[in-house]
């Protein structure tokens, strides 16, 4: 037969019973408190993995507009260069970017266009073309004089109002030589796409005047 329990070992066992219990009830609660940290660990993790998806997402539609742009851009400068310099079809599209590229394509194509704008300008004609506004200059000059010439000995022909009319004429002509020397002047300047200055009329005009001057004095 069992032997009674004394009130002293009860009083232990339930001492220890309620020391287990509340052990339990703390590594429970310390249990529950830790899940609850872990769970609130992963919906921040959860929320920065939401939030890095979304601004990747605005990354990426952003990137395609830029590059749409871009694209768009360097089609328009590619056209306007093959119209520049005279491209046909076999020239295709814009070349692809280099594998290599690197930098703000915006600044690029800003490069781009201040070139193509650059040397859109005509600029001045070069000094190797002197020689041939000489000529344009010479060779007005010549033909108005030749022109003054002919108006003179039609007015000697023919006297009366003519023979006072025909030589005023006649020099008027002469004398409008040498600007006329810039209207081939200007056709050679607009076939090398450059702009006729300064230097280039006063080349034009001294040529025309010097041969002006010589005729004159020459047919004395």
């Amino acid at each position: 037969m069992n032997e009674p329990v004394t009130s002293e070992s009860y009083a232990a066992q339930i001492r220890r019973l309620a020391d287990l219990t509340a052990r339990v009830h703390a590594q429970r609660a310390e249990a529950h408190a830790w899940y609850e940290q872990q769970c609130a660990a992963a919906r921040r993790a959860v929320d920065e993995a939401q939030a890095q998806l979304d601004a990747a997402e605005r990354e990426l539609v952003d990137a395609r507009e830029e590059q749409e742009r871009v694209d768009a851009e360097a089609n328009r400068l590619w056209q306007e260069l093959r119209a520049r310099i005279g491209g046909s079809r076999r020239t295709g599209g814009p070349p692809a970017p280099a594998p290599d590229a690197s930098g703000d394509p915006t600044v690029l194509l800003a490069g781009v266009r201040d070139l193509l704008r650059r040397t859109g300008q005509p600029g001045d004609l070069p000094g190797s073309v002197n020689p041939l506004l000489a000529l344009c200059g010479i060779g007005a000059a010549l033909v108005a004089y030749a022109l003054g010439s002919a108006a003179r000995a039609a007015g000697d022909r023919y006297g009366g109002d003519l023979a006072v009319a025909l030589p005023v004429l006649a020099l008027v002509v002469t004398l409008l030589g040498p600007l006329a020397g810039l209207v081939p002047a200007k056709v050679l300047a607009d076939r090398r796409h450059a702009l006729l200055g300064p230097r280039p009329v006063a080349v034009v005009l001294v040529a025309g005047l010097v041969t002006t001057i010589l005729s004159l004095v020459l047919a004395r």
